[in-house]
């Protein structure tokens, strides 16, 4: 059962006025009484319009929707945070869906899917390609398939958040987060839900050219950490086979007639290989030690829960032994030894 009380709903905005008011009240209306609105100093009346509704708003001290986020956590004074966007295309009917696999114990952070439930005009055709292609991107270099890692529906414990590197300041923050999950082995669910297309009056912060490159150079450069044979890899295969394109070149200029030496072509395409081959091993090597310290982690954390399940049952069982000693007459409370008596004279006569 979902207990509204420990959840903090997390929006944050910039410029949202046409439907901050809505998506606040439809929140508090449902019972979530804490709701944060944290602003990238909107120019409209975004922040006067949350406050009214019921929200705390606080005005972010940077920029972007990255810094938002985490700043915006840094205030949360709730064990739960639902975390979703002011532009009133996620429905507060799905919130406790949401929510539920965090109260149930089965996930630490939660990811709403758009694509189980789209309205037809709630993403163009350009950002739906775009979405495929960095989700099965994400598929492929980090393993895992989240179906829809730029959903900016999220609920997650705040404990789990704590346990993420994140440093991107704008769009980035998803897919940064997806990422994370994966590398530190947060339990993560994903949830059906409805996406509905943003209101006419209302305008998007979104560039789809811009924001979609940055958030695929995201992707690559966080594979460094998480899958380094990918990162190295996919550089180093590269590599290899433009040399062994221009070897081949080499080769077929050499034997047809007439016959033409391209030494400089030769040495750089042997230079190519080499470094290809260099690449590739490094990623091997790189992959190694990433699983080699994955799984020192794990041994670690399982010896850090192990001790701290054990302590209170250690302790408890010190506190009994006290008990029993300081209700045997012959024990000293203090130090549990035997206490000496000396006879009393008249007992010996």
């Amino acid at each position: 059962m979902v207990d509204r009380s420990d959840v903090c709903v997390l929006i944050p905005t910039l410029d949202e006025a046409a439907t901050i008011g809505t998506v606040v009240e439809e929140f508090v209306d449902r019972g979530f009484s804490n709701v944060l609105v944290v602003d990238g100093d909107s120019t409209d009346d975004t922040r006067e319009i949350a406050e009214a509704a019921g929200a705390r708003v606080i005005v972010q001290s940077g920029s972007g929707k990255g810094q938002a986020v985490r700043e915006g956590v840094r205030h949360v004074d709730a064990e739960y945070v639902l975390m979703l966007d002011g532009d009133d295309t996620y429905r507060v009917e799905d919130a406790d869906a949401m929510l539920e696999p965090l109260f149930a114990g089965r996930a630490e952070h939660v990811i709403g899917d758009r694509f189980a439930d789209m309205e037809p005009d709630a993403m163009s055709r350009l950002n739906r390609v775009g979405n495929r292609i960095i989700n099965r991107s994400f598929s492929l270099i980090h393993g895992r398939d989240l179906q829809d890692i730029l959903s900016g529906y999220r609920a997650f414990t705040r404990d789990s958040f704590e346990r993420l590197t994140l440093d991107a300041e704008g769009f980035g923050i998803e897919t940064e987060m997806a990422v994370e999950c994966v590398k530190h082995g947060v339990r993560t669910e994903v949830v059906p839900i409805r996406y509905e297309a943003r209101p006419d009056e209302s305008e998007t912060n979104l560039h789809p050219l811009r924001d979609g490159a940055t958030i695929i150079v995201t992707l690559y450069r966080m594979a460094k950490t998480n899958n380094p044979l990918f990162y190295f890899g996919s550089v180093g295969t590269l590599s290899s086979l433009f040399g062994v394109a221009l070897g081949a070149y080499v080769v077929y200029e050499w034997f047809v007639p007439p016959r033409t030496s391209h030494e400089v072509i030769a040495v750089a395409s042997g230079f190519a290989i080499i470094i290809g081959i260099q690449l590739l091993i490094f990623g091997v090597l790189s992959d190694m030690i990433v699983a080699l310290n994955r799984e020192q982690t794990r041994r670690l954390e399982e010896l850090a829960e192990r001790l701290s399940d054990e302590g209170p049952l250690q302790q408890r069982g010190r506190d009994v032994t006290r008990e029993v000693d300081g209700d045997d007459g012959d024990a000293d409370a203090g130090t549990g030894d035997p206490v000496s008596v000396a006879p009393d004279p008249a007992d010996r006569e």
